[in-house]
């Protein structure tokens, strides 16, 4: 393709250089030919970045994020105050261009304002575009693998973790056992490490009948350990991280089974 106004390059040599300009180019779309996932990130958060681009890592699937301003302290206060960010924040986004799918990336956030308000919200920096956000996308993933009884951990402190709960089970899901590190500080929690996980999944799911486990918040590091968990327990594993971004692989219209990433990673929605 040439620039509209010349048929070709025009040389110059004034000022003691060459000067070639109106150089000829053509353009392929490569960067996100297949799937553009957009990502609204945490300020204060270290992981899903990391993670959301090792479990999307195939040719054509490409990752566009902006981050929200937000208070590390996690409290159903610092959550909500995000809300009047968000739109402006998504809209950053490829401003003007199409993403396949758009997702907010904080699943307290989600839940202390509800999947349909952020929703609402993402819609109105790119209307017409699939959305995600990680409560709904755990809802997905709760669906596809058939689980009903889930086994909860969180990061988050007594207050949060209510709501969490209660959101959980208003949505027809049974919680019969819910644990938590009860931590508030949000960088802390990006360095809560494998083995603290994995204690905590073993002592949640001892004694009790659970389909499936699900470890809540996207700055907690686990989606590569999920299928060796699943390995060892016989138990269907998954993460905020996780599950949002099989969530929005599957929105893009991205059904290809991932190897090495969980049962959820083979399942298209619904199952």
């Amino acid at each position: 393709m040439t620039s509209p106004e010349t048929a070709g390059p025009r040389t110059s040599t004034d000022g003691g250089y060459t000067l070639i300009e109106h150089l000829p180019f053509t353009t392929a779309k490569v960067i996100g030919a297949r799937a553009r996932i957009g990502l609204v990130v945490l300020a204060s958060d270290y992981t899903i970045e990391h993670e959301f681009r090792a479990m999307i890592a195939m040719e054509g699937v490409d990752l566009f994020m902006a981050r929200i301003a937000n208070d590390p302290r996690v409290t159903p206060e610092t959550l909500a105050a995000m809300e009047p960010m968000l739109t402006d924040t998504a809209s950053r986004i490829l401003p003007g261009d199409r993403l396949d799918v758009l997702a907010y990336g904080c699943t307290s956030a989600s839940v202390v304002l509800g999947a349909d308000r952020v929703s609402q919200r993402l819609a109105e920096a790119k209307p017409d575009t699939p959305v995600s956000n990680p409560i709904s996308a755990a809802f997905a993933a709760f669906d596809a693998l058939g689980a009903r009884r889930i086994g909860v951990l969180t990061p988050y402190r007594r207050d949060v973790n209510e709501q969490v709960r209660a959101y959980i089970t208003r949505h027809g899901y049974e919680v019969p056992v819910f644990g938590s590190f009860n931590e508030e500080m949000d960088p802390v929690v990006a360095t809560i490490d494998e083995d603290s996980l994995l204690s905590a999944i073993d002592t949640i799911r001892a004694g009790h009948e659970i389909d499936a486990v699900f470890v809540s918040c996207t700055s907690v590091r686990l989606a590569d350990a999920v299928a060796g968990i699943e390995e060892r327990t016989s138990l269907p594993v998954t993460s905020s991280n996780h599950a949002m971004a099989w969530h929005c692989m599957r929105l893009a219209g991205i059904g290809d089974r991932v190897a090495d990433r969980g049962r959820l990673f083979t399942l298209p929605l619904g199952g």
